[in-house]
């Protein structure tokens, strides 16, 4: 995940929140803008000099594995040039996203993963020329809402404390911690890594329900 930083633009002028338009992608298109996409993360990323290269090639290497996934979707935000995007694809309903969840996983959140109603968001970024204080917030509750899901989905590195941070800010609950073996795609791939594993509740919360994990039986995934 990348936290949305923010700059001003050239000439301090800065770019109405509306006039950032939101555009589904398919998995072609998406293909084709690699390298834009990579740019864009580099250009949005807090790395410091000298990891800029790495980082790109590892964040292609994530969108090439996800843009495989059954069900892969991204969303584009643009203004006068791209200002962010946010993809992602529904979890498997057999419970591999939640590999290495340390304790018990919530009952709800099984049977939903089981029903194919969880929605997985596995990369947000946001260009820091943009103004749009929200963006990231609108990008994640577009994308989600397009899949009609009832539960989003994320996993963020335990020791990025300001993308934790955000997660929580925009509403998502930490449900506990999950352990991976070292991944190939990240800048110290022979470090086991240790995520937080966050949801964001899409249903109506109700007495029954007081948590807003639920589905509607209308939204029902096929097989």
């Amino acid at each position: 995940m990348t936290a949305p930083l923010r700059r001003e633009p050239p000439g301090g002028a800065p770019t109405p929140a509306h006039a950032v338009r939101l555009r589904r992608l398919n998995r072609w298109q998406a293909e084709t803008l690699r390298e834009d996409l990579a740019d864009l993360y580099v250009e949005s990323s807090r790395a410091q000099a000298g990891r800029q290269y790495r980082g790109r090639e590892a964040f292609l290497r994530r969108l090439t594995r996800d843009i495989r996934r059954p069900g892969f979707a991204l969303l584009m935000a643009e203004d006068s040039a791209f200002a962010g995007c946010a993809y992602g694809f529904p979890v498997p309903r057999e419970g591999t996203w939640w590999r290495g969840f340390d304790g018990t996983l919530p009952q709800s959140v099984e049977q939903l993963t089981a029903s194919g109603h969880v929605f997985a968001v596995t990369e947000i970024v946001v260009h820091p020329h943009t103004d749009d204080q929200d963006l990231a917030r609108r990008l994640q509750q577009r994308l989600l809402a397009d899949h009609h899901a009832s539960l989003g989905a994320t996993l963020v590195d335990q020791a990025d404390v300001p993308d934790c941070d955000a997660f929580l800010s925009w509403g998502w609950q930490d449900i506990g911690a999950i352990r991976r073996p070292p991944d190939p795609t990240v800048l110290r791939p022979w470090a086991p890594v240790l995520l937080r594993a966050m949801i964001l509740p899409l249903g109506p919360r109700t007495t029954a329900r007081p948590d807003g994990l639920a589905h509607e039986n209308r939204t029902q995934r096929p097989d």
